[in-house]
C-alpha cells in the first residue's frame, strides 16, 4: 500500500496539481498576515480556520489525479479497502506537508510578536495550541474533500457542491450559539479555544474528540459513496 500512496502522491506532484491549492494557502495566509502582527495562539487559531477549505479542495484535487481505469486496476492488485485507505493516507501526508508550510510561514512574513519579557509563555503556549488546532482540522478536511471526489460523487459540480457546502457549514454551523454544532467539525470552537491561552486540557480532549467522530462520520459517507459508484 506504500508504493500506491508514494505514487498518488507523485502523481500529484509531477502533474502540477499541487501549485493551486498550495497558492491559494499562501495567498491567503499572505492576506490573513498581512494586517499586522498577533500572538501566536490568536495568528494560528484563525490560520487554522481559513486552511480548513484549501486543505479539503487539495484532498479532492489529489484523489481525482489518478484516471478511473487505473483506480480501478489498484482496486484489482491491492485490494479495495487498501486503495481507498491508500488515497486517504496520501492526502493526510499531503496536508500536513501544508500545514507544516503554513506553521512556519507567519515568522518568515513577521505575522507574528515575540515575548513581551522573559518571563512570558504566549510563544510556547501558542505554539502548541496552534499546532494542535492544525492537527485538528487534518482529518476533518481531508474526509470532506474525499466525500466530494469524483469517485465519491460522480460530476465534478457535484463535488464543488459539497465542497462549497462543507466550508460554509463549518463556519456558519461553528458559530456561538449555533442551533446544530455537531454538523460541523469543531474548527471554530478550536479557534476560540486558542484564544483562550492556557486552555484546560479536557476542553482540548473534547474538541479532538468531536472532530475524529466528525471525521469518521464523513469518511464513512465517503466509503458508502464509493461502494455505490462501483
Amino acid at each position: 500500500m506504500s508504493a500506491l500512496v508514494r505514487m498518488r502522491l507523485a502523481g500529484f506532484l509531477r502533474t502540477g496539481r499541487a501549485l493551486a491549492p498550495l497558492l491559494a494557502g499562501l495567498i491567503t495566509l499572505g492576506t490573513l498576515y498581512g494586517g499586522g502582527r498577533a500572538q501566536p495562539a490568536e495568528a494560528y487559531g484563525v490560520s487554522a480556520v481559513v486552511l480548513f477549505p484549501v486543505l479539503a479542495w487539495q484532498t479532492k484535487i489529489l484523489l481525482d489525479v489518478e484516471p478511473d481505469v487505473q483506480r480501478r486496476l489498484a482496486q484489482v492488485t491491492v485490494g479495495v479497502a487498501r486503495e481507498r485507505s491508500a488515497g486517504l493516507l496520501a492526502a493526510a501526508v499531503a496536508a500536513l506537508v501544508t500545514v507544516a508550510v503554513a506553521l512556519l510561514f507567519p515568522w518568515l512574513v513577521g505575522g507574528v510578536s515575540g515575548p513581551v519579557d522573559p518571563g512570558d509563555r504566549s510563544i510556547p503556549v501558542g505554539l502548541a495550541l496552534g499546532l494542535w488546532a492544525h492537527l485538528l482540522v487534518v482529518p476533518a478536511a481531508v474526509a470532506l474533500g474525499a466525500l466530494a471526489s469524483r469517485a465519491s460523487v460522480g460530476g465534478a459540480g457535484y463535488g464543488v457542491a459539497v465542497l462549497a457546502l462543507g466550508g460554509v457549514g463549518a463556519v456558519v454551523f461553528g458559530l456561538t450559539g449555533s442551533v446544530a454544532p455537531w454538523l460541523a467539525p469543531p474548527i471554530m470552537a478550536a479557534a476560540r479555544t486558542t484564544t483562550a491561552g492556557d486552555a484546560a486540557a479536557l476542553t482540548l480532549l473534547g474538541l479532538s474528540g468531536w472532530a475524529l467522530a466528525w471525521s469518521a462520520a464523513v469518511v464513512g459517507g465517503y466509503l458508502w459513496r464509493r461502494r455505490a459508484q462501483g
